[in-house]
């Protein structure tokens, strides 16, 4: 009885530990507090299971204006953070809840309105463009989020000479949202609205919208990654994160995000130094 007993104990044993083994196989996985312009633009979708490829690392995304995911991280609630306003950025790192920066890709904001161009702004001049609209009261949807795309956009009515916030009407609408939903705002409303590049390409439902502004130095969108700081934050999934940020600036990342296309058209272009 006690030798039935004892075998039984083993079996029970073992098959407690199979069961648990491949959940711990499983759990190599990291958090990155991330723009909703790369999610949006679908790259993350491309990327992420390249990644996991070659590392088995699964990477969970939460997708947010670049002020939230970084508040996201300043909390502890991640592990990586890749977004796209420099200045936060470096604030960010500045206040001790990173590790280090490192430049990841860029590509370009774009302005993008009705095509029949009704505050007449279609060209390469952005601030020219941005007083035209505040001139004429043109509709313009603006995310309202404190991403990154809404500090490009408030910097550019401040370059424009614009005091936004006295000036401002029922003509511009902030819309506290991401990238996807101001494109629909404005495709609804036929209003012009600021967008990344990547998410233009990928948008669906454009309507009647186009690019009316682009190539102005002025809508350059530079993106960046950290390691959120293990220091701070001891649950921080150093390893595995870190190896993300490495696989992303490396030759084999920097190679995947070039080659991520829609329609034959790239929409990152890969910049990280060595």
């Amino acid at each position: 009885m006690r030798s039935r007993f004892a075998s039984l104990l083993v079996v029970s044993l073992v098959a407690a530990w199979t069961a648990l083994a491949p959940a711990s196989a499983e759990d190599r996985s990291i958090v990155v507090a991330s723009t909703t312009s790369t999610q949006d633009s679908g790259l993350f979708g491309y990327l992420l299971p390249l990644f996991k490829a070659k590392t088995g690392i699964d990477v969970k995304v939460v997708a947010q204006g670049t002020g939230q995911a970084l508040d996201t991280a300043r909390r502890g609630d991640a592990d990586v953070v890749f977004v796209h306003a420099k200045p936060q950025e470096q604030k960010f790192l500045a206040e001790g809840f990173g590790v280090k920066r490192y430049d990841v890709m860029y590509n370009d904001f774009v302005l993008i309105g009705p095509s029949s161009d009704p505050a007449a702004v279609k060209g390469n001049d952005i601030l020219a463009a941005f007083k035209a609209i505040a001139a004429k009261a043109a509709p313009f949807v603006s995310r309202g989020d404190r991403s990154g795309t809404h500090q490009a956009e408030l910097a550019l009515w401040k370059d424009a000479g614009i005091d936004i916030t006295a000036q401002r009407g029922p003509w511009y609408r902030e819309i506290g949202q991401g990238m996807g939903a101001a494109l629909n705002t404005a495709s609804a409303m036929n209003a012009y609205v600021l967008s990344d590049r990547g998410t233009w390409i990928s948008f669906k439902n454009r309507g009647d919208l186009a690019i009316v502004v682009e190539g102005d130095t002025h809508l350059f969108n530079q993106y960046g990654v950290m390691l959120v700081n293990p220091e701070k934050f001891p649950h921080v999934k150093k390893e595995d994160g870190q190896a993300f940020v490495d696989w992303l600036i490396s030759p084999d990342g920097q190679t995947a995000i070039a080659n991520y296309k829609i329609d034959g058209q790239q929409l990152f272009f890969p910049n990280a130094k060595p």
